[in-house]
């Protein structure tokens, strides 16, 4: 058998940017195969690849709507085929529209509920019926769960149903050999992030945590490494990954 073929295979959503490239790139330096998920930006997932393999990694881009389930079945599939099987599952895949509710835009709060919440629900189920033994599931969520900022309640309403569905499945999963965990991410500097907010904020926000800085992809990506590796016994429980800023 092939060194490639003793790898364990990663699927990582959003790997196009942010945390999801991190966390790609992080899983191919432990030696995980991984196919970088992307849903519009195939070239910035070709970027992903290209920064993996020149680190002497393996991996590929597939691209697929993640609230589809049809085109995520395909991914798993093609991932199958490519690789044999499927261990690690990471779905940073994720939008954040910001507002007031009582001022929120009902289109755009079903854009949001369609991808963070069907889109992790999609990804959750196939990941549910193909992990192999010793696998695992990491979803996202976020500290604003903790912090209930003013204008997040829609986003912070979509998380809190990937929550409840990450720590069911967990139970749901019992005598599988597969973790499931969510990641609660503080503010990271992301585009997801700093998009549209003066610097001024940015560094009010960054001074909250007792770290006194914003986290990065690499933070973040960290701990989605330990929990698809030697976190073995981390299993049902939303890790709180914020510098302490609560």
């Amino acid at each position: 058998m092939s060194e490639a073929s003793n790898r364990r295979v990663a699927i990582v959503t959003g790997a196009s940017g942010g945390i999801g490239r991190a966390s790609a790139e992080r899983l191919a330096a432990d030696g995980m195969t991984v196919v970088a998920h992307y849903a519009g930006n195939r070239a910035r997932a070709e970027e992903t690849v290209a920064a993996i393999e020149e680190a002497g990694g393996t991996a590929v881009a597939l691209g697929a709507d993640v609230a589809d389930e049809a085109q995520m079945t395909a991914l798993f599939d093609r991932t199958t085929e490519l690789y044999g099987g499927v261990d690690v599952v990471v779905n940073t895949a994720g939008v954040m529209v910001l507002a007031p509710l009582a001022e929120f835009d009902l289109d755009q709060f079903d854009a949001m509920m369609r991808t963070n919440v069907r889109g992790t629900f999609v990804v959750a189920q196939l990941a549910a019926r193909q992990l192999r033994p010793g696998g695992a599931l990491i979803t996202f969520s976020t500290s604003v769960e903790r912090l209930q900022q003013p204008t997040y309640s829609a986003y912070a309403a979509t998380k809190g149903a990937v929550e409840a569905l990450t720590l069911i499945l967990a139970r749901e999963l019992r005598g599988r050999d597969v973790t499931v965990n969510a990641v609660a991410p503080g503010p990271t500097a992301t585009p997801l992030f700093l998009d549209g907010k003066p610097q001024q904020v940015i560094d009010h926000i960054a001074s909250l945590a007792p770290l006194e800085r914003l986290g990065t992809p690499d933070d973040i990506a960290e701990t989605v490494a330990f929990l698809a590796g030697p976190g073995r016994w981390v299993n049902g429980q939303v890790l709180y990954v914020n510098g302490g800023i609560a």
